[in-house]
């Protein structure tokens, strides 16, 4: 994927800052001293589509700049890629940046947001065009599905287990499945007329829960499909099957947008940062980066230590060295990233080499 540099904005450079949301689009014409000359709202449609277009049409050298191009600004990304414009994709991060240090105060208003886009794209360095990945934008739809239908079954499981408390002494093991459920719930004859409803309201969470088992399996054989068709070698990692080489490849949308094994590990929030006082040198992990990523790298890491690979010799490595369990991990997460960013790469070759 391609980078702009902040030079590539020269003098004179009108850009066309848009912030996206699910039902408008806000656009603000910002030029290369850094002021608004005009701005727009659209609504998320054709026509305000077509409104933009004729907006933007005024400065006819202009670049187009979206945040999160990938994310709400996808649709719009999309469009303007089938018109031959490659926008290029501000993050929300830094966005947020520079309307915090503006001298609005952080004041927010679409307006101001789409404004601070702008400058962003100005001023930042190494900012990459959009371009939308139709495969891996399939992918991640499947994986953010997946992961509400399992919100969605988890906070139905909870209410069960609170209305199985008032019909059975003690309720049910933790881990409770449908079945578990409507076998205790087979043994229940209530006379009571309380007892009654709350069998019944048992009894509908149980099919609720059957219906949401049923759609799950169905997206997960969907996610493991498509992980399959996308040639991925990540599910060859110990550690990462495909709902995890799926979540990989969707929350990093194209490895070429790190420059480095470093700049991987940041984006991952896996990059330790120096903590130290006096005497005592240590290092935490940083705040920041994709969580889910981090968490993906969290549990790749976990399996690799109960199990006797080489990321579990690395990690007794460090606890022998005096390191705590907590630290010795920050450090084996940290080193899977690179593992897993080189496999990235690897892949990445691979597709570009065409057959003789």
């Amino acid at each position: 994927m391609p980078s702009r540099r902040s030079g590539d904005a020269a003098s004179g450079q009108v850009i066309i800052a848009v912030d996206p949301h699910k039902a408008s689009w806000t656009a603000v014409a910002v030029d290369a001293r850094l002021r608004p000359l005009d701005a727009l709202r659209v609504p998320v449609s054709r026509a305000g589509y077509r409104d933009l277009l004729r907006f933007a049409r005024r400065w006819p050298k202009a670049i187009w700049a979206i945040e999160g191009a990938g994310g709400l600004g996808a649709p719009l990304t999309s469009r303007l890629a089938a018109d031959g414009i490659l926008p290029t994709d501000v993050p929300a991060k830094l966005a947020r940046r520079v309307r915090l240090l503006s001298t609005g105060h952080g004041r927010k208003s679409d307006e101001a947001d789409a404004l601070s886009v702008g400058i962003a794209a100005h001023t930042a360095t190494r900012l990459h065009t959009a371009q939308i990945d139709e495969a891996v934008a399939a992918l991640r739809t499947l994986t953010e599905h997946r992961d509400d239908l399992v919100r969605t079954r988890t906070q139905t499981v909870n209410r069960l287990h609170a209305l199985m408390t008032k019909l059975v002494p003690a309720g049910l093991p933790r881990k409770l499945t449908a079945d578990a459920a409507a076998a205790a719930l087979r043994g229940i004859r209530p006379k009571a007329s309380l007892a009654r409803t709350l069998r019944g309201l048992a009894t509908d969470l149980v099919a609720e829960i059957r219906r949401l088992d049923r759609r799950i399996t169905t997206v997960t054989e969907q996610i493991t499909a498509a992980v399959t068709e996308s040639n991925t070698t990540l599910t060859e990692l110990h550690g990462i099957g495909d709902l995890l080489a799926a979540k990989i490849l969707t929350r990093t949308a194209g490895v070429d947008r790190f420059r480095s094994e470093a700049a991987f590990a940041s984006y991952c929030g896996v990059a330790p940062l120096e903590v130290s006082s006096g005497d005592v040198k240590r290092h935490r992990l940083s705040r920041a980066g994709d969580r889910q990523l981090n968490s993906a790298l969290h549990v790749m890491a976990i399996t690799q230590i109960r199990h006797p690979t080489a990321g579990q010799a690395y990690y007794q490595r460090k606890r022998a060295e005096g390191k705590g369990h907590k630290e010795a991990l920050r450090c084996l997460k940290r080193r899977l990233a690179d593992v897993v960013y080189r496999r990235m790469i690897r892949d990445r070759d691979t597709s570009l080499i065409t057959p003789a």
